[in-house]
Formats: C-alpha cells, structure tokens, sequence
C-alpha cells in the first residue's frame, strides 16, 4: 500500500505545471459586450479543437484603493428606503424554518445584518406551511414560528426586510410538474389567487415586513402568466398581448398597493432570457430579451418598485440562480445536466457573460432591462463583488445595474459587506461554488448537504454545535498541537486559536494548503480553492497560530512537545491494487497524471470525486478517458454534492466519457486495462495510461495510543474538503 504524502503531491504538481500547455487564444465576445472590452485570453483547449466558451483571465482585477468610497457603496433607493451599498441577499431555501429553532434562522440572519447587510429578503417559508393549498393558506401555522422575534431582531440590527413569495408546486395551485398551462384553470379561480397574494401581502406587513417580492420567474404560478409558450389563456390574462400576460402580476401589485400603501415595497422577480436546456435552442415559446423588456416596462406601470432578474433555462431549475454551475468543468464551459451544450456567445440571446468563470453570468442581462425602465433593476446568480471588484464596480458606475442580489458568498461569511468596504479581502472566506449547501440539511441533520467553508452553517443549535454559530471561549486555555497544514488542520488551528488557546501548527511542506495546491491545478479557477487556501493561511495570522513548516513531525516530537492536545491532520492513505506497467501501459498514481508521462487513451481507476476531477482534467487537454471503479454505481462521485455531480457528469458523458461501476481489476495487459464488468463480461480495454484514484484510507498511526489526541479531515474520515473542514472546526470547538 502506498503512502502519497503531501511532499509527493507537490512533486507531482511541479512536474504537471511544465506540462499543462496553456494556449494562447482571441475570440469576440457577444455583441452586447462593454464597448472596450478585452477578447478572451487564457484557456485551457486541446490542439485543433473549436473554442467554445474560452475563459478569460484578467476579470477579478482590482483597483480600487478605498472601497468606501467606490460604486459599489454608494447610495440607492428602494421605495422609501436608501441604502449605502448595492449588496442585497437575496432569498434561498433555508431549512431552519423546518427545524422550527428561533435561534438557528434568528441568527442565521442576524449575523448578515451585523455584517453589513443592509436590505435582507426571506424564502418562502409561508408557502411551506400552506402545501395543503386552498384560499385560507394564510390563516394556518404562522404562529409556529417566531416570525415577530425575526423581524424586530433584524430591524433592530439596522436591516431592511422583505419576505419572497412564490408558488413552485405548493400554495396556490399546482405549476409545471402537474399541469403545465396556465388555461386549465377558470377566471374565477384566477381573481381568488389575486386576492390570495394581496391579502398576503397584508399579513406580511402587519407583521412587520417592509417589502414583498413576487416570485414570477422559474415554474412559479406568475411565470404561468407571463410566458409565452406556457399560457395558452383565452380571457383577459391571456396570451393574447403583452397587456394580458402581466395583468395576473399587475393586479396583485395594484392590489398590495391599494391596501398596504405605496410606501411597502413590491418587488418581481422574472425570467430574464428563457432558454431550452432540455432540447438546446428550440426556443418556441420561450421568452427573449425583447418580450422580457415589454414585460418589464408593464411592471413598472403596474407600480412595482423593482426587478430582479435571473437567466431562465427552462429544465434545469438549479440553474436559474446557480447558473455557475454551467462552468464547473474545466475546459467544458457551457455543459448541462443533460449532457448538451450552451454557446454563450448564441445562447441566451448573446446576454449570458459566459466568459468569466461564471461570476456575474445576468450583469448584461440585467443591463439590457436597466435601459428600459426607470425603478431599480437587480440580478442574481453569483455576484461575488470580492472575486472581482473592478467588474461589478463598473457596471454599477455605469449605471447598467443598481444592486446585486447575493446569497451564497454572504451564507459562507456574514462579515462580507464589512470586511468588503474596509478592504479586506484576504479576510473573506471565499463561497467555492461547490453546491453542498443546496439541499441544506435534513430535518435530523444526518448524512448532511452543508456548506463546505463555513462548518457552523446548518450545524448551529445541533448537537454538534449546541453553542450555535460563534464558538465558546475556552475555560482553560491549552497548548495545542496540529499536525498538517491542510484545510482540516488549518481550520482546526483557527477555531482553536480564536477559542484562547496557544496554538502550533506543523506542515511537512514548505507552504499551507495540502491537497487544496493540487486540487485547484486539476479544477481550474472555478471553485476558488485558491481563495480559500490564501484565506486559511492568512486566518493562521490574524488569530496568533504560530506555523512551522517543513516540518516532518515524529512521535518522539509530540512527546517532547508535551502539548495537551494534539490534532492530527496529515491525510489520509492512497491505497493501490499493486498493478504494474506493461510495455504498452504505463500504471501512475494520481498525481502523476499532471506530469508529460500520460498517453492519448486513458483508464482512471476509482469512482470517487477526485478519479472525475482528474478525468476531466485530462478531456480538456484532449485525452480519451474512461472510469473504471471497483465500487458500485451509486458512489460515482462521491464527495461531490448532488449538483455538482450532475453537471460535471453531463460534461463527462457530453464530452465522450465512459464510466464502468462494480468492476473487478483483473491486470494490465500489452495496451490494454483487463476488467470484468459487473455483468460478468471480461474486457481488454484499450489504453496507453491506467491512473490510480482509489478511495482513500485513514491513517492515524502517529497518534494511535496518545491521549487528548483527535484526527481530523482525510486521516480519520477521508471524504471530501467540506469534511476535512467540517471535522477540524467541530473537534477545535470540544477541546
């Protein structure tokens, strides 16, 4: 069994980073593009072929000096509220509301509102509580939650609040997944579900709410109306004219005004370019920029106070507001779930910036709706002013858009507008787009979906963490010892350092990071791994962990040490079927597969996150790659979340991947992987190269038999970086 230590990993990446072959590439961008604007530069492509969606390089400069005094912390209005910067949190899922404890979704928010936020909008939680449907939804379990103690918390924490409602298959009557038209349904019923939101409308301000977001994008009920191809109407809210698509949003906005006064604020969210993501560009029926426009000057009639836009792929709901994850593989921008491929600079009417990593992808969008209407025009999907400060800051400067509707950068810091105007951007713990935060977490907090940066997202108030969000000061302060200085060692050491403990942190390399230095080589720049290393690091400093590296700790060190705590953190075992090179196949461990040494056909052995990471890498340098795992179909990927799974699974199998589950390795032959599938078939798969990626396995020999020792991350559990952060966050917090 072969150990590969970090010192072996950074080898490799040395000898991967001379082989890469970064080209050097010009295209244009759409024809909305900034007038000015640079042509792609950078990108990862295979010689000879099309360049589609190529990356750029140069978006996250900045060169503000005062961040204060920039665009992005200017003044605006909404209604008849002003504001002093454009960050807005926009509503997501957050199953606290479930979990029905005050002082998880209280603090959850609260903790934003401390940090700088100013104007804060609420999911959807009513609706949830109405899934039963019918004209009384709002008569029914309001008071099972704390929903005053929410609002006076917030408002007394300086945050403006509004509250999101739509009707995704719940509430008002069912949406796409059972009846796709918005026609099967009388005029009568119609004017009840106007009535119905209005009076919604009521409840939310008497119970102390100062804005109501209508939610007509995606498959709600109001996107029934508005659409083209899904309202098939014959009456006044019919298809018949722009007029009679938005009459259903214009009633409810005219009827929330009437009856809360023009001071409580309407805001909708709508489509900004529907695009067919199922069956790419057949787009009947869909709506483009100019129908969205008309749509948008008929809601400003109506009197709403402002839009919120989103791209709009009409299958792939994810997408609407995480639509970065078009750009989570390297090198195959634009894949979808499905395995088909957007061409930005076509696709979506042109107006996707689909060139920048996925940062900011509805700036242009939102740009185009701003020159029509005069109220506030916001967009959401991945706005993350930290990640690229001269992008967002010019838009706003020139006026092409008046806030940024943020969720994930604030849900992994808190801190983010404070730290942001002072410019502090070393100090944000950089959102790394990896989607485990999607599906929160189940009601008992088992098997979790969590955020991978920050650990005490939808574990506050658990049994884990009783302590809630901020962790305890220590009782006693310790000497603490960390051994390794990944992400589970590096967060272990700032938990327990913030906590009052003397902390010392050991790395065997000559630099912080761990696995993270070869992760962001083989995923690219998408996932902000960098960030988050440079984040990790900088945290040693800031909470007084003193750092030793190149140090190759041994247990007779420890014992002298005489720490009263030791955290282990050095990783885990890569564990290797013994399997060795024939004359027409080489065998290399992982690592190797970023050296010159890998062949035109290749075999990757093991179905974990890392064996598709690493596939994926080899694709986009023109590789023909197949996995082949020894474990069942059900974990291929582990590691990953549900989302980001699919995605990177549809750029695989889109790309021309093939993956074989449940196999037993039989051998390397002369040019070929010797297999039995599992249905019993043997194989000679054809391959000049055979990449070990077998799941890894703990390793806690040094400390094995001390006490008040703990491992945490890869050598305890290997898995993924949200648990390497996750455990050493937890077990920092019970020392």
């Amino acid at each position: 069994m072969s150990d590969i230590t970090r010192r072996g990993f950074l080898k490799g990446m040395a000898a991967g980073a001379m082989g890469l072959g970064v080209a050097s590439l010009a295209g244009s961008r759409n024809a909305f593009a900034a007038e000015g604007e640079k042509a792609p530069e950078t990108v990862l492509q295979a010689e000879g072929a099309p360049v589609i969606n190529p990356q750029r390089d140069d978006f996250r400069t900045c060169s503000i000096t005062d961040f204060s005094k920039s665009a992005l912390f200017s003044d605006w209005k909404l209604g008849k509220f002003t504001f002093n910067h454009r960050m807005v949190k926009t509503s997501a899922l957050q199953l606290a509301f479930l979990r029905r404890n005050p002082d998880e979704y209280i603090n959850y928010y609260k903790r934003m509102a401390d940090g700088g936020v100013q104007m804060i909008w609420i999911e959807d939680f009513m609706d949830i509580w109405a899934s039963s449907g019918g004209p009384s939804f709002m008569k029914q379990s309001i008071d099972a939650y704390d929903v005053k103690g929410l609002v006076d918390t917030l408002h007394a924490a300086g945050a403006t609040l509004g509250y999101q409602f739509g009707t995704m298959g719940t509430a008002l009557g069912p949406m796409a997944y059972t009846k796709p038209f918005i026609g099967d349904y009388d005029t009568d019923t119609v004017k009840k579900w106007i009535e119905d939101t209005v009076n919604m409308g009521v409840i939310l301000k008497e119970n102390g709410f100062d804005a109501f977001e209508l939610n007509m994008a995606g498959n709600n009920l109001g996107q029934s109306f508005l659409s083209a191809g899904r309202n098939n109407r014959t009456d006044e809210y019919g298809n018949q004219s722009i007029e009679n698509r938005c009459r259903f949003a214009a009633e409810i906005i005219q009827g929330v005004k009437e009856k809360c006064g023009e001071d409580f604020v309407v805001q909708v969210l709508i489509n900004g370019v529907e695009e067919n993501d199922a069956k790419i560009g057949n787009n009947a029926g869909n709506n483009s920029i100019y129908e969205t426009i008309a749509i948008a000057k008929e809601l400003e009639k109506a009197g709403a106070d402002s839009l919120h836009l989103r791209i709009a792929p009409t299958n792939e709901h994810i997408c609407q507001f995480a639509g970065d994850l078009y750009f989570a593989a390297r090198g195959f921008e634009g894949y979808t779930g499905a395995g088909g491929r957007f061409d930005f600079d076509r696709h979506f009417d042109g107006l996707v910036r689909g060139n920048n990593y996925g940062v900011g992808l509805a700036l242009d969008m939102a740009a185009a709706v701003k020159a029509a209407v005069s109220i506030p025009v916001g967009c959401a999907t991945y706005n993350d002013p930290a990640q690229a400060p001269d992008l967002f800051n010019s838009y706003i400067e020139e006026g092409k858009i008046d806030f940024l509707m943020m969720n994930r950068p604030f849900c992994v810091d808190p801190e983010y507008v404070n730290k942001l105007r002072e410019g502090r951007l070393d100090e944000i713990a950089p959102c790394t787009r990896c989607l485990h935060c999607f599906y929160d977490a189940p009601l008992d907090r088992s098997n979790m979906e969590h955020c991978r940066v920050n650990a005490a997202n939808f574990r506050a108030y658990s049994q884990v963490m009783p302590e809630g969000f901020e962790p305890l000061p220590a009782e006693t302060p310790k000497k603490v010892m960390v051994i390794g200085g990944g992400p589970a060692g590096m967060e272990a050491a700032r938990i327990a350092a913030q906590r009052g403990h003397s902390v010392k942190l050991y790395e065997r390399s000559g630099s912080l990071g761990g696995l993270l230095i070869f992760a962001e080589m083989v995923k690219g720049p998408h996932e902000n791994l960098g960030t988050l290393r440079s984040y990790l690091a900088r945290q040693q400093e800031l909470k007084g962990v003193e750092v030793l590296l190149g140090e190759n700790v041994t247990r007779d060190q420890i014992e002298k040490e005489a720490a009263d705590v030791v955290i282990l953190a050095t990783g885990g075992k890569r564990p290797t079927l013994g399997l060795e090179s024939t004359a027409g196949t080489n065998v290399l461990p992982i690592e190797g597969a970023m050296g010159r040494s890998v062949g035109e056909k290749v075999v990757v052995l093991g179905g974990n996150a890392q064996a598709m990471d690493i596939a994926l890498y080899l694709m986009n340098k023109g590789k023909k790659v197949t996995i082949v795992s020894p474990s069942p179909a059900s974990d291929f990927e582990k590691g990953h979340s549900a989302q980001m799974k699919n995605y990177l699974q549809g750029a695989f199998f889109g790309a021309g991947g093939r993956f074989f589950a449940g196999a037993q390795i039989n051998g390397v032959g002369d040019g070929c992987l010797q297999f039995t599938s599992d249905t019993g078939v043997e194989y000679e798969y054809p391959c000049d190269t055979v990449i070990e990626a077998l799941d890894m396995l703990p390793d806690t020999s040094l400390i094995d038999g001390l006490d008040n020792a703990f491992a945490v991350g890869d050598c305890t559990l290997p898995f993924n970086i949200a648990n390497a952060i996750a455990t050493g966050n937890v077990t920092a917090r019970a020392i």
